[in-house]
């Protein structure tokens, strides 16, 4: 009964101990369990609290001291439109000429040279045309058949009168003559077709002299800018010996990229900037506006016309048009040296108040210049930074913070 005894004791003992074991395992579990559970809980208020810390960057008075920061305040206001055009000059085409013969014929002598001013009329060039020969006898042949065929009429009138001719007589007679007066016009407007003039025809009617000569004159004054004929050489009617032109004012020839058309206005006052004379500003007016763009290039023709009395402008230079304006409405903003780039956007620092700024995206417009048009993310009179944003921008990524959406 002693050994039985002892056994149901232990035995009992034994569960004891299986269920403090178990009480045990349950007890850490769930220790276990709520930790996580306020572990779970407490990380989104620290999340929440870094995201508000993030929106704003704070600087000690050393940092700001240090960083020697300067503000603008967003301006509104008419900005000053400035936008710049390659060009090239050109000669003034109304004032250009290509001077040719109107006839076939050789160079018996060549009155000027390039870069040679010349008066309106003066003599270029001298050609000698046996065309312009056998024309000139044509009209000396008619006007004897002519001065003939009218005596003859004349003649025949006084016969007529006195009853020694018929009617018929006379009247084939007076129309002989007016074939023959038909004949001297044809003569003649062949030969002002030649290009002589009227006081040479009337010296050839005078002196009965053919000189077939082609004088080759300035048609006005202005300076010779090329020559392509020499003594002696047989010219044909489709050449251009000289070109002339009056260079007193000239044309600016300027291409306008399809963004930049609506700045354009005819009669506007330019400037006008030269490659050759860089620190040197010519005024000129914009007399032409292309009406089509070119499909390759995407651009608008553009002619200014620049008064160019000291002869300093010269065909082909390489020229800048500059073009000034201002915008038709109220806009804000803010310099250039404001804007850094953002994670995603453009982005300026915005004081909140001494030493403390904010990292705010902005939405901007044209550059004028020094300043930049804002269209969204500021508001007039807000205090941005421009000297020192870099130093701020690298203090933001630094403690990792983020623009205020």
């Amino acid at each position: 009964m002693t050994d039985r005894h002892h056994m149901k004791q232990g035995s009992e003992s034994h569960v004891i101990q299986k269920l403090i074991r178990s009480l045990v395992v349950c007890l850490i579990i769930a220790g276990g369990l709520g930790c996580e559970n306020r572990s779970a809980n407490t990380t989104p208020v620290k999340k929440d609290q870094g995201s508000a810390q993030s929106r704003l960057l704070r600087l000690t008075p050393e940092e700001l001291s240090r960083m020697q920061l300067e503000l603008v305040p967003v301006a509104q206001g008419e900005l000053l439109l400035h936008r710049q055009f390659p060009a090239t000059v050109q000669a003034n085409q109304n004032e250009l000429a290509e001077v040719t013969t109107l006839i076939r014929g050789r160079v018996v002598k060549v009155h000027v040279d390039v870069g040679q001013d010349v008066k309106n009329g003066a003599l270029l060039a001298m050609l000698h045309s046996v065309d312009l020969g056998v024309a000139e006898g044509e009209y000396l042949k008619a006007g004897a058949r002519l001065h003939e065929a009218e005596l003859a009429y004349l003649r025949a009138k006084e016969l007529y009168e006195n009853k020694a001719i018929s009617l018929a007589e006379l009247l084939r007679r007076e129309a002989v003559m007016k074939t023959v007066r038909t004949e001297v016009r044809e003569a003649q407007n062949r030969l002002e077709l030649l290009g002589v003039p009227r006081e040479e025809i009337d010296r050839l009617e005078r002196d009965h002299t053919i000189k077939a000569n082609v004088p080759l004159r300035a048609p006005f004054a202005g300076r010779v800018l090329t020559r392509n004929l020499t003594q002696g050489e047989v010219v044909e009617t489709e050449q251009k010996l000289f070109t002339v032109a009056n260079l007193t004012d000239v044309w600016v020839i300027g291409n306008v990229p399809e963004k930049d058309v609506q700045f354009i206005r005819k009669d506007r006052k330019v400037n006008v900037i030269l490659a050759a004379y860089p620190h040197a500003i010519f005024p000129g007016t914009i007399t032409y506006i292309g009406d089509t763009l070119d499909p390759a290039t995407r651009t608008m023709s553009l002619r200014v016309t620049v008064p160019n009395p000291d002869r300093l402008l010269k065909p082909e230079m390489f020229a800048i048009v500059s073009v000034y304006g201002t915008s038709s409405e109220d806009v804000l903003s803010i310099p250039l040296a404001a804007v850094q780039d953002g994670s995603d956007d453009k982005m300026v620092f915005v004081q909140r108040e001494p030493g403390v700024f904010e990292a705010r995206p902005v939405k901007l417009g044209h550059e004028e210049g020094d300043v930049i048009r804002v269209l969204e993310g500021v508001k007039v009179g807000e205090q941005v930074v421009t000297k020192g944003s870099f130093a701020l921008k690298s203090q933001m990524e630094r403690h990792k913070i983020e623009p205020t959406p």
